[in-house]
């Protein structure tokens, strides 16, 4: 009796897309009321929805956007503003650094696609199927990272935009700030895998909470750098004792 043989897929950059799309929809469920919650407090905050919108659509990095509105909110100085902000997304840089082995010889085109497109969630995904599938091409790696950001993104927008031509009308007990930890937390437990990493992740969350007090989010600066320190001093202890 003939068996039948397994039918392969053959992994094409199309493919990859769809692979992308596939892993990045679960993040839908956090981005939606984040980006809702965005709405509604940059509204909230005096922003017209022009400005609102050009927040999500040309920063589109949620947790800057939030720093930098609460900021402005408080009357905080330029400088700070700025400053915090950048400092929010300095792991952007982290990012792209470990990006660049996988996507770094991608034409320019398509490297300017990805620095838009590298928010928390592309990142996560895309990094972890990187190192499990080392035989994927370079236009495989590059439609898969596409496609984990393309599956979220419309919902960033669209989402963003029903919070601010809604406005206040959202009841408190929709509870929409629960939106803002889920997502923290879904994107940086996988990714304390080395001890390095756990070590930098404890003593920016220790020191934030213990700094909260400083004028202006300035604690969080100061939190940032010193985990950033701790986890390069733990990467060089080990393989100096390696």
């Amino acid at each position: 009796m003939p068996t039948s043989t397994p039918k392969i897929t053959a992994s094409t950059p199309r493919h990859q897309f769809a692979r992308g799309l596939k892993g990045g929809a679960p993040f839908i469920l956090v981005i939606a009321p984040f980006g809702l919650l965005f709405g509604v407090i940059g509204t909230e905050a005096g922003l017209n929805l022009a400005e609102v919108m050009a927040f999500t659509v040309l920063v589109i990095a949620g947790a800057a956007q939030f720093t930098a509105v609460q900021l402005m909110v408080d009357n905080a100085p330029v400088f700070i503003v700025l400053a915090t902000s950048l400092a929010v997304n300095l792991r952007m840089a982290m990012y792209s650094a470990s990006l660049t082995p996988h996507l770094g010889q991608a034409p320019m085109w398509q490297r300017a696609l990805v620095a838009y497109g590298l928010v928390d969630q592309s990142y996560a995904i895309s990094m972890i199927e990187f190192e499990q599938n080392k035989a994927m091409t370079l236009p495989e790696r590059f439609a898969f990272f596409m496609g984990s950001f393309l599956i979220v993104a419309p919902f960033w927008y669209g989402s963003t935009l029903l919070g601010a031509l809604v406005g206040t009308s959202i009841p408190d007990s929709f509870a929409l700030d629960f939106a803002i930890p889920i997502t923290f937390l879904a994107l940086i437990a996988p990714a304390l895998r080395t001890v390095p990493h756990v070590v930098a992740a404890f003593v920016s969350a220790v020191l934030a909470l213990a700094l909260s007090a400083m004028p202006y989010g300035t604690g969080l600066l100061l939190a940032a750098l010193v985990a950033m320190i701790a986890g390069a001093a733990t990467e060089l202890a080990l393989e100096k004792r390696s």
